[in-house]
Protein backbone atom coordinates (compact mmCIF):
# COMPACT_ATOMS: atom_id res chain seq x y z
CA UNK A 1 0.00 0.00 0.00
CA UNK A 2 1.23 3.83 -0.83
CA UNK A 3 0.86 5.89 1.78
CA UNK A 4 1.23 10.14 0.81
CA UNK A 5 2.53 11.86 3.77
CA UNK A 6 2.13 15.41 3.95
CA UNK A 7 3.68 17.91 5.90
CA UNK A 8 6.74 15.72 5.79
CA UNK A 9 9.02 18.33 6.72
CA UNK A 10 7.86 19.32 9.64
CA UNK A 11 8.35 18.61 13.22
CA UNK A 12 6.07 15.27 13.50
CA UNK A 13 6.22 14.42 9.55
CA UNK A 14 10.34 14.25 9.70
CA UNK A 15 10.04 11.38 12.49
CA UNK A 16 6.88 9.52 10.85
CA UNK A 17 8.28 9.30 7.66
CA UNK A 18 11.41 7.55 9.10
CA UNK A 19 9.26 5.38 10.82
CA UNK A 20 7.29 4.17 7.74
CA UNK A 21 10.56 3.91 5.76
CA UNK A 22 11.77 1.53 8.57
CA UNK A 23 8.55 -0.42 8.71
CA UNK A 24 8.86 -0.86 4.88
CA UNK A 25 5.96 0.95 3.34
CA UNK A 26 6.01 2.53 0.22
CA UNK A 27 6.17 6.48 1.19
CA UNK A 28 5.34 9.25 -0.37
CA UNK A 29 6.55 12.66 1.12
CA UNK A 30 5.63 16.05 0.95
CA UNK A 31 6.16 19.32 2.13
CA UNK A 32 5.99 23.18 0.95
CA UNK A 33 10.01 23.58 1.42
CA UNK A 34 13.31 21.74 0.44
CA UNK A 35 14.28 18.68 2.85
CA UNK A 36 16.54 16.01 2.71
CA UNK A 37 13.33 13.67 3.87
CA UNK A 38 13.90 10.61 1.66
CA UNK A 39 11.55 10.06 -1.11
CA UNK A 40 10.42 14.32 -0.97
CA UNK A 41 8.57 16.03 -3.55
CA UNK A 42 8.59 20.19 -2.23
CA UNK A 43 5.08 21.26 -3.48
CA UNK A 44 2.30 23.34 -2.36
CA UNK A 45 -0.79 20.68 -2.07
CA UNK A 46 -3.37 23.13 -2.37
CA UNK A 47 -1.92 24.18 -5.92
CA UNK A 48 -1.78 20.79 -7.34
CA UNK A 49 -4.85 20.38 -9.75
CA UNK A 50 -5.10 16.49 -9.38
CA UNK A 51 -2.84 15.49 -6.26
CA UNK A 52 -4.07 12.09 -6.68
CA UNK A 53 -2.44 11.35 -10.01
CA UNK A 54 0.63 14.02 -9.25
CA UNK A 55 1.67 11.85 -6.06
CA UNK A 56 1.30 8.81 -7.86
CA UNK A 57 -2.20 7.27 -6.79
CA UNK A 58 -1.45 6.76 -3.24
CA UNK A 59 -3.83 4.01 -1.07
CA UNK A 60 -3.52 5.71 1.72
CA UNK A 61 -3.55 9.49 3.06
CA UNK A 62 -1.41 10.18 5.89
CA UNK A 63 -2.56 14.00 6.00
CA UNK A 64 0.08 15.56 8.90
CA UNK A 65 0.15 19.26 6.85
CA UNK A 66 -0.99 22.28 9.00
CA UNK A 67 0.53 26.03 9.28
CA UNK A 68 1.03 27.73 12.32
CA UNK A 69 0.43 24.81 14.70
CA UNK A 70 1.81 25.68 17.59
CA UNK A 71 0.30 29.61 17.09
CA UNK A 72 -3.33 28.49 18.47
CA UNK A 73 -4.81 32.36 17.60
CA UNK A 74 -3.19 32.66 14.01
CA UNK A 75 -5.06 33.38 11.26
CA UNK A 76 -4.03 30.71 9.07
CA UNK A 77 -6.23 27.98 10.56
CA UNK A 78 -9.25 29.20 9.27
CA UNK A 79 -7.99 31.04 6.71
CA UNK A 80 -6.19 27.46 5.62
CA UNK A 81 -9.44 25.63 6.96
CA UNK A 82 -11.50 25.44 3.49
CA UNK A 83 -8.12 24.37 1.65
CA UNK A 84 -7.13 21.12 3.44
CA UNK A 85 -11.00 19.94 3.07
CA UNK A 86 -11.09 20.59 -0.39
CA UNK A 87 -7.54 18.84 -0.78
CA UNK A 88 -8.62 15.25 1.03
CA UNK A 89 -12.27 15.72 -0.97
CA UNK A 90 -10.30 15.58 -4.17
CA UNK A 91 -7.81 13.05 -3.22
CA UNK A 92 -11.04 10.50 -1.63
CA UNK A 93 -13.03 11.47 -4.97
CA UNK A 94 -10.31 10.72 -6.90
CA UNK A 95 -9.75 7.02 -5.56
CA UNK A 96 -7.51 7.09 -1.99
CA UNK A 97 -8.99 3.91 -0.09
CA UNK A 98 -8.11 5.59 3.25
CA UNK A 99 -7.90 8.71 5.37
CA UNK A 100 -5.65 9.54 7.89
CA UNK A 101 -5.51 12.88 8.85
CA UNK A 102 -3.40 14.56 12.66
CA UNK A 103 -5.39 16.05 15.11
CA UNK A 104 -5.18 17.35 18.54
CA UNK A 105 -6.59 17.15 22.19
CA UNK A 106 -6.89 20.97 21.17
CA UNK A 107 -10.03 20.22 19.24
CA UNK A 108 -11.66 18.93 22.68
CA UNK A 109 -11.32 22.46 24.96
CA UNK A 110 -11.36 22.65 28.30
CA UNK A 111 -12.35 19.67 29.80
CA UNK A 112 -10.95 17.52 32.56
CA UNK A 113 -10.29 13.59 32.60
CA UNK A 114 -9.81 10.87 30.62
CA UNK A 115 -10.52 11.76 26.25
CA UNK A 116 -12.11 9.23 24.69
CA UNK A 117 -14.05 9.51 21.20
CA UNK A 118 -17.28 10.34 22.39
CA UNK A 119 -16.17 13.00 24.64
CA UNK A 120 -17.38 16.19 23.48
CA UNK A 121 -15.64 18.99 21.64
CA UNK A 122 -15.79 22.58 22.75
CA UNK A 123 -12.33 23.90 21.52
CA UNK A 124 -11.53 27.15 22.69
CA UNK A 125 -8.86 28.25 20.36
CA UNK A 126 -8.70 28.78 16.25
CA UNK A 127 -6.22 26.15 16.13
CA UNK A 128 -8.31 23.93 17.96
CA UNK A 129 -11.80 25.33 16.21
CA UNK A 130 -10.39 24.89 12.67
CA UNK A 131 -9.10 21.24 13.23
CA UNK A 132 -12.66 20.08 14.91
CA UNK A 133 -14.45 21.62 11.60
CA UNK A 134 -11.76 19.58 9.63
CA UNK A 135 -12.71 16.01 11.71
CA UNK A 136 -15.94 16.81 11.77
CA UNK A 137 -15.87 17.64 7.48
CA UNK A 138 -13.53 14.54 6.97
CA UNK A 139 -15.59 11.83 8.58
CA UNK A 140 -18.50 13.17 6.82
CA UNK A 141 -16.42 12.55 3.58
CA UNK A 142 -15.12 9.39 4.05
CA UNK A 143 -18.52 7.99 5.35
CA UNK A 144 -20.39 9.20 2.33
CA UNK A 145 -17.60 7.62 -0.13
CA UNK A 146 -17.82 4.77 2.10
CA UNK A 147 -13.69 4.39 2.37
CA UNK A 148 -11.35 4.14 5.98
CA UNK A 149 -11.77 7.16 8.15
CA UNK A 150 -9.01 7.75 10.88
CA UNK A 151 -8.51 10.49 13.12
CA UNK A 152 -5.21 11.16 14.97
CA UNK A 153 -5.93 12.90 18.44
CA UNK A 154 -2.22 13.91 19.38
CA UNK A 155 -1.41 14.99 22.70
CA UNK A 156 1.58 16.73 24.08
CA UNK A 157 4.70 15.45 22.63
CA UNK A 158 8.19 15.46 24.48
CA UNK A 159 11.53 16.07 22.07
CA UNK A 160 14.95 17.53 22.75
CA UNK A 161 15.43 19.22 19.03
CA UNK A 162 14.42 23.19 18.93
CA UNK A 163 12.30 22.61 15.97
CA UNK A 164 8.88 23.53 16.53
CA UNK A 165 7.65 26.02 19.29
CA UNK A 166 7.02 23.12 22.47
CA UNK A 167 7.95 24.05 26.28
CA UNK A 168 10.33 21.27 25.62
CA UNK A 169 11.86 23.19 22.40
CA UNK A 170 12.16 26.55 24.42
CA UNK A 171 13.72 25.04 26.84
CA UNK A 172 16.32 23.32 25.04
CA UNK A 173 16.79 26.50 23.13
CA UNK A 174 17.51 28.69 26.50
CA UNK A 175 19.94 26.25 27.35
CA UNK A 176 21.54 26.25 24.12
CA UNK A 177 21.56 29.84 24.89
CA UNK A 178 23.07 29.53 28.15
CA UNK A 179 20.33 30.98 29.88
CA UNK A 180 20.27 30.33 33.56
CA UNK A 181 16.53 30.33 34.48
CA UNK A 182 13.32 29.84 32.60
CA UNK A 183 10.39 31.82 32.87
CA UNK A 184 7.88 28.93 33.56
CA UNK A 185 3.84 28.86 34.97
CA UNK A 186 3.05 26.94 38.36
CA UNK A 187 3.77 23.85 36.90
CA UNK A 188 0.09 22.22 38.01
CA UNK A 189 -1.45 21.27 35.27
CA UNK A 190 -1.67 17.55 34.12
CA UNK A 191 -1.55 16.58 30.44
CA UNK A 192 -0.62 13.50 29.09
CA UNK A 193 2.97 13.58 27.69
CA UNK A 194 3.83 11.52 25.30
CA UNK A 195 7.89 11.13 23.69
CA UNK A 196 8.63 12.02 20.19
CA UNK A 197 10.09 8.63 18.91
CA UNK A 198 7.10 7.31 20.30
CA UNK A 199 4.33 9.38 19.09
CA UNK A 200 5.74 9.05 15.71
CA UNK A 201 5.71 5.17 16.07
CA UNK A 202 2.17 5.89 17.33
CA UNK A 203 1.31 7.67 14.20
CA UNK A 204 2.52 5.19 11.55
CA UNK A 205 0.97 2.41 13.22
CA UNK A 206 -2.40 3.87 12.75
CA UNK A 207 -1.61 4.42 8.83
CA UNK A 208 -0.36 1.44 8.55
CA UNK A 209 -3.64 -0.35 9.06
CA UNK A 210 -7.51 -0.43 8.64
CA UNK A 211 -9.08 -2.47 11.66
CA UNK A 212 -9.20 0.43 14.18
CA UNK A 213 -10.58 3.66 12.55
CA UNK A 214 -12.32 6.84 14.00
CA UNK A 215 -10.67 9.13 16.36
CA UNK A 216 -7.65 7.76 17.90
CA UNK A 217 -5.59 9.07 20.83
CA UNK A 218 -2.05 9.08 20.37
CA UNK A 219 -1.04 9.42 23.81
CA UNK A 220 0.60 7.48 27.07
CA UNK A 221 -3.11 7.00 28.63
CA UNK A 222 -2.27 8.85 32.18
CA UNK A 223 -1.60 12.56 33.19
CA UNK A 224 1.82 14.13 34.55
CA UNK A 225 2.02 17.41 36.13
CA UNK A 226 3.67 19.69 33.73
CA UNK A 227 6.06 20.92 35.47
CA UNK A 228 7.33 17.57 36.99
CA UNK A 229 7.54 16.60 33.25
CA UNK A 230 9.71 19.20 32.40
CA UNK A 231 11.98 18.86 35.14
CA UNK A 232 12.54 15.33 34.47
CA UNK A 233 13.15 16.63 30.73
CA UNK A 234 16.00 18.86 32.20
CA UNK A 235 17.64 16.20 34.29
CA UNK A 236 16.97 13.13 31.24
CA UNK A 237 18.52 15.54 28.83
CA UNK A 238 21.74 16.89 31.56
CA UNK A 239 20.46 20.19 30.83
CA UNK A 240 21.73 22.76 33.39
CA UNK A 241 18.71 25.32 33.22
CA UNK A 242 16.04 26.02 36.51
CA UNK A 243 12.70 26.56 36.02
CA UNK A 244 11.99 30.47 37.58
CA UNK A 245 8.17 29.27 38.54
CA UNK A 246 4.95 31.48 38.34
CA UNK A 247 6.61 34.27 36.04
CA UNK A 248 3.41 33.03 33.25
CA UNK A 249 -0.13 32.56 34.23
CA UNK A 250 -2.04 29.46 32.69
CA UNK A 251 -3.44 29.66 29.01
CA UNK A 252 -7.25 30.07 30.46
CA UNK A 253 -8.25 27.10 27.98
CA UNK A 254 -5.82 24.33 29.50
CA UNK A 255 -7.61 22.32 31.19
CA UNK A 256 -6.18 21.67 35.12
CA UNK A 257 -5.99 17.49 33.95
CA UNK A 258 -6.34 15.90 30.77
CA UNK A 259 -5.65 12.33 29.58
CA UNK A 260 -6.09 10.38 26.51
CA UNK A 261 -7.84 6.94 26.83
CA UNK A 262 -5.50 4.62 25.20
CA UNK A 263 -7.46 1.56 24.49
CA UNK A 264 -7.48 1.87 20.79
CA UNK A 265 -3.55 2.70 20.48
CA UNK A 266 -2.90 -0.21 22.94
CA UNK A 267 -4.70 -2.54 20.16
CA UNK A 268 -2.96 -0.62 17.24
CA UNK A 269 0.51 -0.99 18.97
CA UNK A 270 -0.25 -5.04 20.05
CA UNK A 271 -1.02 -5.62 16.41
CA UNK A 272 1.97 -4.06 15.49
CA UNK A 273 3.99 -6.14 17.79
CA UNK A 274 2.41 -9.00 16.22
CA UNK A 275 3.24 -8.35 12.34
CA UNK A 276 6.58 -6.68 13.27
CA UNK A 277 7.72 -10.15 14.91
CA UNK A 278 6.56 -12.39 11.85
Amino acid sequence: MKILVTGANGYIGTGVVKQLLEDNCDVVACGRSASDVPQYIAVDIFEVLNPYEFFGEPDILLHLAWQDGFKHSSNAHLDNLPKHYHFIENMIKSGVKQVCVLGSVHEVGFYEGSVNENTPANPQSLYGISKNALRDATELLCKNEGITYQWIRGYYIVGNTHHGCSIFSKITEAEERGDRFFPFTQGKNQFDFVDYDEFCRQVASVAEQNVVTGIINCCSGYPEKIGERVERFIKENHYHITLDYGKFPDRPYDSKAIWGDNRKISQIMNMRGQYVSQ
